[in-house]
């Protein structure tokens, strides 16, 4: 029979995302649950999963009950919350941070912290209203790396940006409009932190003032990149400037 979700528990589906869950052990795993037979890719779990762990055979279907979608790929995890970062980052060792202001599809959050962990960022800022969150949607998007990252929430995008502003940090904002330099150009300079804006609205207007507006070239002005596209360009863009992948 499926166990029930325990309201102070959250789930984690998916290969990729429970393999980095159990890799970053950052969170107590309260129960995983397979299909039996085993997926063909279960050995890679099996392999990392601690002692103490329960691993519960059921049927395709309930799992699909459990997970709440079949989008499982046979692997379903309970565990503790997502362990968000209490304390304001480190202008000397933290220098490259990246912040959401209002990211709402969580399978656009879930590539932006994909690309977030592969270009070297040192911590994310999410903001708590008008966001998605670390859905078990956008933990699979991330291919579970989101585990890895350390991540922030502040109450709103205003507050983010002015504590991030009064640390130290060059705020570097993606939005289009005539008071925009060209990203390929800008001289990102570390300390800073990468602004992307929500995918209908963009950056919040009273964040604009507080640093440098950036836009990447496109072919006419009246379109503009997929918002997990946007971060992708621009911190790989900004991680070559700074040496962060070189």
């Amino acid at each position: 029979m499926a166990q029930r979700l325990e309201t102070h528990h959250e789930m984690v589906y998916g290969i990729h995302p429970v393999i980095e869950l159990l890799k970053a052990k950052r969170r107590k795993v309260v129960a995983i649950y397979t299909t039996r037979p085993e997926p063909k890719a279960w050995h890679q779990v099996a392999r990392l999963v601690p002692a103490y762990v329960k691993v519960n055979q059921v049927s395709p279907k309930g799992l699909d009950t459990i997970a709440g979608t079949t989008d499982h790929q046979g692997v379903v995890a309970h565990v503790a919350p997502y362990p968000y970062r209490k304390k304001e980052f480190n202008l000397e060792k933290e220098r490259f941070l990246l912040f959401l202001d209002r990211i709402q599809d969580p399978r656009n959050l879930g590539a932006i912290l994909r690309t977030a962990y592969a270009t070297g960022v040192d911590g994310v800022i999410l903001t708590q209203k008008s966001s998605a969150s670390l859905t078990p949607t956008a933990l699979k998007a991330a291919a579970g790396l989101a585990e890895h990252l350390q991540i922030m929430l502040v109450p709103s995008a205003v507050a983010g940006a002015k504590m991030l502003k009064a640390q130290g940090y060059n705020l570097y904002l993606a939005a289009l409009g005539p008071q925009s330099s060209n990203a390929l150009t800008t001289n990102f300079t570390a300390p800073m932190c990468i602004v992307i804006g929500s995918e209908g609205t963009g950056i919040a207007r009273e964040l604009l003032s507080l640093g440098t507006c950036v836009q990447l070239p496109q072919r006419v002005p009246d379109i503009s990149y997929n918002a997990s596209v946007a971060a992708g360009i621009l911190l790989f863009w900004a991680a070559t400037r700074c040496g962060k992948l070189n």
